[in-house]
């Protein structure tokens, strides 16, 4: 049982977060704590900062201040690629698969650039073939294994998301950071893709951005809620749903999302 005297559970910590924009606080002085083996949900209205935490993280942004710690070790001023190279992985922002190769080329080359040989193109196929066992392992983990000689371009829209995270787990995450997985699918697509982030979350740690509020009531070990950049609540979702102040700020955004409206 994780307790508060036991520091090396918590694998990832925020304190005092903050960016600024020409005198707009975008993230305003955020303490987070990401348990290990958690699936953490980062939630709140447009504009709530969300995104521009993601990208602290990441480094695509540096903070005013503030500290961000992972596995104890001060990364707060690191480049992205180092944070990236500790098991920090960032998906679905940006379509991360190549439209035109086939589904199992997608992952192959996802698992090629985690072994530093992306451009090594030019291998026997022979020399490959560890590779292809564990693309298929990994397109069997997010129910792809049918599709694996389709060209991705075809994929429905859920599929093209299972894909992006067979792609993110070739490289090996630590954490996930997963930016609105669900986002512009329909029911059916929203279900299967939160079963497959719940699978594959088995041994790892996830902090996810997610509109949908029936998505993280049903996997979210773990809810931080920001508004207007700052932290109003965290905690479990039973508890933070009847936040007073979470019903307030979901009240004040279109179709109450809190509810579980997408």
């Amino acid at each position: 049982m994780w307790s508060e005297n036991l520091p090396a559970e918590t694998i990832l910590e925020t304190k005092g977060l903050t960016k600024e924009f020409k005198g707009f606080v975008a993230v305003n002085d955020v303490d987070l704590k990401v348990r290990r083996g958690d699936i953490h949900a980062l939630i709140g209205p447009n504009g709530a900062g969300k995104t521009t935490f993601f990208n602290l993280l990441t480094k695509f942004l540096p903070p005013t201040r503030g500290t961000i710690t992972y596995r104890g070790v001060d990364i707060t001023h690191e480049k992205p690629a180092q944070t990236a190279r500790r098991g920090i992985v960032r998906s679905f922002q940006i379509s991360a698969v190549f439209p035109h190769m086939t589904v199992i080329e997608n992952v192959r080359a996802a698992l090629q650039r985690n072994l530093g040989t992306s451009f090594h193109f030019w291998k026997p196929e022979s020399s490959l073939f560890g590779l292809h066992e564990r693309a298929r392992q990994l397109l069997r983990d997010v129910d792809l294994h049918d599709f694996e000689n389709e060209l991705t371009v075809n994929l429905p829209y859920g599929r093209k998301r299972a894909l992006e995270l067979a792609t993110t787990m070739a490289l090996e995450p630590e954490l996930m950071l997963l930016d609105e997985p669900t986002q512009g699918m329909g029911h059916e697509d929203v279900d299967r893709v939160t079963q497959l982030i719940k699978k594959v979350s088995a041994g790892r740690t996830i902090l996810m951005v997610e509109h949908n509020m029936n998505v993280v009531s049903k996997i979210a070990d773990r809810i931080t809620v920001l508004q207007r950049g700052a932290v109003i609540a965290d905690g479990p979702y039973a508890e933070v749903s009847r936040n007073p102040q979470v019903i307030e700020a979901y009240m004040g955004s279109a179709d109450n999302e809190l509810q579980g409206a997408h």
